[in-house]
């Protein structure tokens, strides 16, 4: 028996995250074998995008060359990508999941980093993925273990201490990952 894949209103999705953040100037959806489901009229990537996801999966490379443009990678990690333009054209931004990958154009002056916590939630948002728990009711064991997270919340060595202590070290790793569970809580309280 074949999944049928649920469809997905692609331009919807990027026209909304465009009005969110308007320094966004282009975006391309990516998914199995580098194919490019949605790109924004403004901007043709297919000529890259071989070489942008091989640089991203080696996590190891330099820079990445995107319609012409020479990009300085900054941040290469599994799940997120930022490299700029050392001549202020910009930046290449970029989110993925185990389905998908999100490239953008942000503007000189964009956020990078609020636009990786934007794409991260569209990533969710596509996600074919069930939950990992689906029940009706909460089990005594799930409710203790959501007490004490909520405890280790409020405690002050709890994680205002652990987010702050990681802000300090200037662990980019981590606050992404960080950030990207705010989004997914962000979500969970907001469905």
């Amino acid at each position: 028996m074949e999944l049928v894949k649920p469809s997905i209103d692609y331009e919807s999705i990027v026209n909304d995250f465009i009005h969110t953040m308007p320094s966004v100037y282009a975006v391309a959806i990516i998914e199995a074998n580098n194919e490019i489901v949605f790109s924004t009229d403004n901007w043709d990537i297919s000529a890259d995008i071989d070489n942008i996801c091989t640089s991203w999966n080696a996590q190891n490379a330099p820079f990445i060359n995107v319609s012409g443009v020479k990009y300085t990678m900054l941040e290469c990690e599994i799940d997120s990508m930022v490299a700029t333009s050392i001549r202020g054209e910009g930046h290449i931004v970029g989110c993925k999941d185990e389905e998908r990958k999100i490239i953008t154009y942000i503007e000189p002056n964009g956020d990078r980093k609020a636009a990786i916590i934007e794409i991260s939630r569209i990533l969710v948002k596509m996600s074919s993925k069930t939950p990992y728990i689906e029940t009706s009711y909460t089990d005594p064991k799930i409710r203790a273990e959501i007490e004490d997270f909520l405890n280790w919340i409020n405690h002050p060595n709890g994680l205002k201490s652990y987010i702050e202590y990681y802000i300090q070290q200037e662990d980019s790793r981590t606050i992404s990952k960080l950030a990207k569970i705010y989004e997914e809580l962000m979500l969970i309280i907001n469905s």
